[in-house]
Order: structure tokens, then sequence, then C-alpha cells
């Protein structure tokens, strides 16, 4: 998917902040302040400590990516090149894929107790299964004919993993933490709402549950909304980069 113009995402942006004038001036309540007052606030927050909490959670997504890419990508390579394991694997992979992450992290909690490891964890989860059923399907989709005439110019397994295999499955890794970005946001919120004390979840929850202070809650969801955005940017970056030949002219 091609990134849209600057222009676009400008007038996307205005159009979206005066939707968001228009509602708080019609509610006229404390919990929908005004773009302007919520942009004080930001500015106020990011002179104190949110630039930590958004910092802490920086690091966990990023470790989670690293990760799920590390453990799902070989894992779907493999699974991809033999059919005997594709077909062993695949009911496993079709009872555990639905599964919602977010109804696991009390048991994380339970099992790994406070601390980083189970935030990250919990994430991981969620980008492992996209990433390891993409990088799966394509391996397998690759046609016979193309890996016979590798090898028959002489190239062992490592040079159809490195020539072949990673090729093909490079945009597939991508794709599946770009579609996840979003989910894996989600979890970290949910995630950072037991047993911390910094991440951009347990900020925006204190600052709106327990301070009543709205427009530093909706400041908190704004840099967790740009954490997002930013993400979602670098991959889409890394593909225009990495996977040239997939880009549409």
């Amino acid at each position: 998917m091609n990134a849209p113009r600057s222009r676009d995402l400008f007038v996307a942006l205005l159009l979206l902040l005066l939707l968001w004038q228009g509602l708080a001036m019609l509610i006229q309540k404390p919990i929908l302040p005004p773009p302007g007052r919520v942009a004080t606030a930001l500015l106020r927050a990011l002179a104190g400590d949110l630039g930590r909490h958004a910092l802490a959670s920086l690091y966990r997504v990023i470790l989670s990516i690293f990760l799920a890419l590390l453990l799902a990508g070989p894992l779907g390579l493999v699974l991809g090149q033999s059919a005997r394991l594709y077909r062993w694997s695949a009911p496993f992979v079709y009872l555990l894929y639905p599964i919602p992450k977010v109804v696991l992290v009390p048991l994380v909690l339970l099992f790994f107790g406070i601390g980083e490891l189970p935030k990250v964890l919990i994430i991981t989860l969620v980008l492992f299964f996209q990433v390891l059923v993409l990088v799966r399907d394509s391996a397998a989709a690759l046609r016979p004919e193309l890996i016979l005439s590798v090898r028959s110019l002489g190239a062992g397994r490592r040079a159809l993993f490195r020539f072949v295999y990673l090729p093909a499955t490079l945009p597939a890794m991508l794709t599946a933490v770009r579609q996840s970005i979003g989910t894996a946001i989600a979890i970290l919120y949910v995630a950072e709402l037991f047993a911390t004390r910094y991440g951009l979840g347990y900020y925006i929850y204190y600052a709106g549950s327990t301070l009543f202070d709205y427009p530093a809650m909706y400041a908190g969801l704004i840099v967790m909304s740009l954490l997002g955005f930013g993400l979602y940017g670098m991959v889409d970056y890394l593909e225009r980069r990495l996977c040239r030949w997939c880009q549409i002219s």
C-alpha cells in the first residue's frame, strides 16, 4: 500500500481537528476538552514526565517487534519449505491464531509476575502469529520450478535461503508487522495498566481515572497515537527501501 501524500495527510488531520473542535463545542463537558486546551496540556506534559512514559512504551514495542521477527520469521520459513511440517503444524496454528491475545494478559502476569517480561511477551505473541502465518504462506507459495532452477545452478540450502526464500518472504514479514501495529499498541495499553509506574498506558489511565485531568489524558492518547503512527511509517519506509521490486509503478 502506497503512503498518502503529505498534503492529503495534512488535510485529513485538519478535518479531524475541526470535527474534534465541533464536538467539544457541542458537548461542552470536561471529558471532551477542545484541541487547544489539549495542545497546551501536551506541551506542559512533555516538559514533565510524559517523555519518560513514551520512551518506556517505545522500548517495549520495539523489543517485541524484534523478538517476533527473530522467532516467527525463521520458523515460518521452515514450515513453508517443508510440506510435512506445514501439514503437521497447520491444526495448531489454526487453533491458536484466532485467540484474542489480550485475554492472555492476566494469565501471563500470573505466570511471569510483574516487570518488563510479561508486557513484552504479550505484545510479542500478537506479532508472532501474524508474522508466522504470512511468512509460512509466502514460503509455501513459491513455485517449485523456481526453486529447482536455482538448485540446478548449484545453490545449496544457505543460498536458497539468502537469494530465494528471504527476498520472497521479507515483504510478508513487514506486512505482518504493519498490520499488527494497531493491535500491538492496544495490547500495550492494557499491559501497562498492571503493576507499572512508567508507560503511556499507565499515564493515560492515571491522568483520566485518578486525577481526572482530561486534557492530560488526551495528551497521552495523542502521544500513543503518534507512537503507532511513527512505527507504521517506519515499517512502510523499510518496505520501500528493502522491497523495491514489490513497489507498484
